[in-house]
């Protein structure tokens, strides 16, 4: 069976990837290897995803699938953006995280934000692909729905009266910000 490291520490992102990902490889997580995250240095969500890759390449001679991804709120100047994660690990976790931002948005008309996901992929010969996927919708009043990881209970995508808390597991990863850069990717490389 041919193996696949998902170059990522989110239990979330990973099954998601894992599930986008074809049947035919094993799919490796970094805990496993005992590989730490690298440093996010990067100015944007393309650049932290090749950073990455190429991070994590070093401890495999296999090929490598990162993300980077958040979400860009239009009346905050597209943050937390590329800090999406470190908000919540600065406000203690996502609910505060969301709590925090459902806050700034109090008295703003303007809710729509997007959720963009970057994903970066080295084959076995060592070619770097990335693309990026970004999702159009707007913030909710509350934190809805139990389901998802991350911002999903507080973004729902264009379109829908339901956020991404409250949507089935399937339905989700079906549509979401990694399914359409994974989609893209797809278009340019065979994996």
């Amino acid at each position: 069976m041919k193996k696949i490291l998902v170059g990522t520490h989110n239990n979330g992102k990973f099954k998601e990837i894992a599930y986008l990902l074809p049947k035919k490889y094993k799919k490796i997580s970094p805990l496993k290897l005992e590989i730490k995250s690298p440093k996010e240095t990067g100015k944007s969500f393309k650049s932290n995803a090749r950073l990455k890759v190429k991070f994590f390449s070093k401890f495999v001679d296999y090929g490598v699938i990162t993300d980077d991804s958040g979400l860009c709120i239009k009346a905050l100047n597209n943050y937390p953006g590329i800090f999406s994660a470190r908000l919540a690990k600065k406000r203690g976790s996502f609910i505060k995280a969301m709590k925090f931002i459902l806050k700034k948005l109090k008295n703003k008309k303007n809710r729509s934000a997007t959720f963009v996901c970057s994903l970066s992929y080295k084959n076995e010969e060592g070619k770097i692909t990335t693309v990026q996927g970004n999702l159009k919708g707007t913030i909710s009043t509350k934190i809805k729905g139990k389901r998802g990881f991350g911002y999903d209970p507080i973004f729902i995508p264009k379109g829908k009266s339901l956020t991404f808390g409250q949507i089935s597991k399937i339905k989700k990863i079906k549509m979401d910000h990694r399914f359409l850069a994974y989609k893209t990717l797809l278009k340019k490389v065979k994996i």
